[in-house]
């Protein structure tokens, strides 16, 4: 734990944790809020798996564009319009009644999701250097993941309450505190997009970035049915308040998994490590097939979220060393781009499925999608050949030294 405490001794540190916190909370909250507010509002399951199905894709769809904006113009005015423009939609949905103006407006809001999370990740950098950013990345990924559970938790808690408007209210008022706080912070608002290379190659004709559109396909298709076949599942068995139990332990694991993949020991690489608990992965996601809405749901879902949050390290720093210049913001964003557009359609295919097959069915599918995206990393293994690379003693102590006894080169 040394190294995270040396890790908070750093300046800047707590203010990126705690400044899109709140943001990040709300994001939590949007998906089963809008799923919630649809169900109550007409009755339909499949109706309101479509209505997150098209919130999902039009966010995605737009990432891409979004973060090439940032990487060009930086995070300043960009956060600055579409924070409060998002927080005033969620309202709007709120007070409707008509499933076609839910189903637009969420569209709508896909399209102007202030990108918070892609905002964040390129900032590590400027705050810490070398073996350091794992752990930061770590972190980033434990907060990110304490959002997750506290987010889904706040959500179901006020949508089934006597005042279920106030789910939307509530997500409203924590992105535009936490946006706002993100996009006034001195690390975000004086923050400088890196310089392009010159004569540099479209990024969709980066070789690992297409291999990783295509292990994000996978995923995002599985993790799309899973994200309502749960919420379904629980809604079919008429005990609703149980989704949060699942999110719940899942999220709490994958910080737990996070935190432990920011300790491990730099003679791993980034690659290898990816790989491995990709496998692991795959082999935790199988025993949800198996389980009902309550304790052996959320234990599975433990095991789930533990692996992930791990992976979820490593693949910031696998994606981090084989992307280009000047596309710290946009390489993930177009990752987002294919990953959340697929993961629209599996979430739409996810309500229907739960109604006419069962929500079981959606789970297994999502174990078969990990399993093919574990297929393709190991396939396509040469084309991140450069996250394979273990700095050398050297390396690390430089960035020991840089991190503890030179803050203010940050």
């Amino acid at each position: 734990m040394n190294r995270y405490r040396a890790l908070f001794a750093l300046p800047n540190v707590w203010v990126l944790v705690l400044a899109a916190f709140p943001a990040r909370v709300a994001y939590g909250m949007v998906g089963l809020a809008l799923f919630f507010k649809t169900q109550q509002e007409t009755g339909s399951i499949a109706l309101a798996g479509l209505v997150i199905g098209a919130n999902s894709l039009a966010g995605s769809f737009t990432a891409g564009i979004r973060g090439s904006i940032i990487d060009r113009y930086g995070q300043k005015w960009p956060l600055r319009i579409l924070v409060p423009g998002y927080a005033s939609m969620m309202i709007l949905v709120n007070i409707s009644h008509s499933a076609t103006f839910i189903l637009i407006m969420a569209t709508i809001m896909g399209l102007t999701a202030p990108p918070i999370n892609l905002s964040v990740r390129p900032l590590w950098k400027t705050i810490v250097t070398g073996d350091f950013l794992r752990t930061a990345y770590a972190v980033d990924t434990s907060v990110m993941n304490t959002a997750g559970v506290i987010g889904p938790v706040i959500a179901t808690s006020l949508a089934l309450s006597s005042h279920p408007g106030s789910a939307l209210i509530t997500a409203a008022a924590l992105m535009s505190i936490g946006g706002g706080a993100l996009a006034l912070a001195a690390v975000s608002r004086d923050w400088k997009p890196e310089k392009k290379e010159k004569d540099a190659q479209s990024l969709w004709r980066n070789p690992a970035l297409r291999l990783m559109m295509l292990e994000g396909s996978f995923i995002g298709f599985g993790w799309g049915l899973f994200d309502v076949a749960v919420p379904a599942f629980a809604t079919i068995e008429k005990v609703q308040h149980r989704t949060a139990w699942v999110f719940a332990a899942m999220g709490i694991s994958s910080i737990i998994g996070g935190l432990i993949a920011g300790l491990i020991s730099k003679r791993t690489s980034s690659l290898a490590a990816l790989r491995k608990t990709y496998f692991i992965w795959f082999l935790v996601s199988i025993p949800m097939v198996f389980t009902y809405p309550g304790w052996s749901m959320a234990i599975a879902g433990a095991f789930l979220g533990f692996v992930g949050g791990a992976i979820q390290v490593f693949y910031w720093e696998v994606m981090e060393a084989v992307r280009p210049k000047g596309s710290a913001v946009s390489y993930m964003a177009w990752l987002w781009t294919v990953e959340g557009s697929v993961m629209s359609l599996g979430a739409a295919a996810g309500g229907v499925i739960s109604e006419s097959i069962s929500p079981q069915f959606c789970l297994l599918l999502t174990a078969i999608s990990i399993g093919f995206g574990n297929i393709v990393l190991t396939v396509g293994k040469k084309r991140l050949i450069a996250a394979n690379r273990i700095p050398t003693d050297e390396e690390e102590l430089n960035a020991r030294l840089h991190a503890t006894s030179d803050p203010d080169l940050h």
